[in-house]
């Protein structure tokens, strides 16, 4: 689901290195001007909430290609692949008590779903691209001895009319069976991977996460280990699909151009987003004495936290976990959806294959700020993979109203 992937090594691939790595021993000294989070860095599989509505990963998940045998040794080694509407994200890791150490990463930008806002189609170029990042990710569970892996698909698989056509592509060409999970689906597992960061305090809390081809808001309830879910909501909006539905001139364009533009995409989103906002609109004077809280887990908001701490290159133990003031975060929108490409190019950690798409983001951002004020913004670089890794780990699953429907908006 993650919208724009950090900063890539060479070959635009990024791994974790070949020995262990414990994501719950990172950490990285806080500048002055940023809040850290408790437990920023704790991958825990902890909580068993009641059944919920919606898919049930164990019932999806499926054995890694490899053939590797079905025990339950304390050493095996679990996987989660996710392919979004821009990335191809890859995670392996072990059990460690309640957390878990990850031994490889893979990750890799596939603009899967480039041009499906014009045809309705996934092109021979995007997946030829998604393919040959998926062949990796087959090689690593084989390298790995994987014994149980779950690889889903999000928005650009679910609206594509050859989305069906690229599964079995997928399935017979490299041996990872895709499961097109709903936007439901989507929104649970990011929660469930990433809701550790949240801030602590009392009332409802928003989480959300911006991807390459739409966006999902979730309201819920802490205080348990794992949250209860309240409400949701998922729009076709992300950093891919509203790039390609607001295009940039081909002319040389001028700032009231780009703010122009800007304009109409916040626009579009926020009408996107008018009937959940309406429903959001007793909760929003329910935030404890530290007033809403507020976390987002997309390469939106992880570039725009490295601008804020002045990066010279994406470093996931300065951002991940990093509570940052919302004012700060509208600040950078604002400066970025104005300033042209090729100044946007030239900042670090954004780069040529996001300076465009990043405005989208913003628009995204600027408008989930509208909807939830809170005064200030957790960030995780985790979300879906994390959230798989834990289902097939521990059995987690979020406590949600077995009544509250399935919400998602259409174009």
């Amino acid at each position: 689901m993650a919208d724009l992937d950090p900063p890539a090594t060479q070959d635009g691939d990024r791994q974790a290195e070949d020995g262990p790595h414990d994501p719950g021993s990172e950490g990285a000294k806080r500048p002055p001007s940023a809040k850290s989070a408790p437990d920023r860095h704790s991958y825990n599989r902890d909580g068993r909430g009641r059944s919920a509505r919606g898919n049930d990963p164990q019932r999806n998940a499926k054995p890694a290609p490899n053939g590797a045998p079905q025990g339950r040794p304390s050493r095996q080694a679990y996987a989660a692949i996710d392919l979004g509407t821009n990335n191809c994200r890859l995670l392996i890791a072990r059990p460690s008590g309640e957390n878990f150490v990850v031994i490889d990463a893979f990750s890799r930008v596939v603009r899967l779903g480039e041009g499906l806002a014009q045809t309705g189609r996934l092109s021979d170029e995007a997946m030829d691209r998604a393919l040959s990042a998926l062949h990796v990710c087959s090689d690593k569970l084989k390298r790995r001895n994987v014994h149980l892996a779950r690889s889903v698909a999000t928005e650009a698989c679910r609206r594509a009319s050859n989305g069906d056509d690229f599964i079995e592509r997928v399935r017979s060409e490299t041996g990872i069976v895709l499961d097109v999970i709903s936007a439901q689906e989507e929104a649970r597992l990011a929660v469930l991977g990433c809701h550790v960061l949240l801030e602590r305090g009392e009332g409802p809390a928003m989480i959300f996460d911006i991807g390459g081809g739409s966006t999902e808001l979730v309201l819920i309830e802490t205080g348990k280990a794992v949250p209860r879910i309240v409400d949701w909501q998922s729009v076709p909006w992300g950093v891919v699909s509203l790039t390609e539905s607001f295009p940039a001139s081909a002319d040389e364009e001028t700032d009231v151009h780009r703010l122009d533009r800007y304009r109409r995409m916040r626009r579009t989103v926020h009408q996107s987003f008018a009937d959940f906002s309406n429903r959001l609109t007793p909760f929003r004077s329910q935030g404890g004495k530290d007033g809403l809280r507020l976390l987002g887990t997309s390469g939106t908001v992880t570039t725009l936290a490295s601008l804020h701490l002045g990066l010279p290159q994406y470093d996931r133990r300065a951002v991940d976990g990093l509570i940052v003031e919302a004012t700060a975060m509208r600040d950078i929108a604002k400066s970025l959806s104005h300033i042209s490409p090729a100044e946007r190019q030239a900042l670090p950690c954004i780069g040529r294959d996001r300076a465009e798409l990043v405005v989208a983001g913003c628009a995204i951002l600027e408008t989930i700020l509208d909807l939830w004020p809170a005064a200030r913004l957790g960030v995780a670089d985790r979300g879906i993979r994390e959230g798989i890794l834990r289902s097939l780990m521990g059995g987690a699953r979020l406590d949600q109203p077995r009544a509250l429907a399935q919400r998602e908006k259409p174009l």
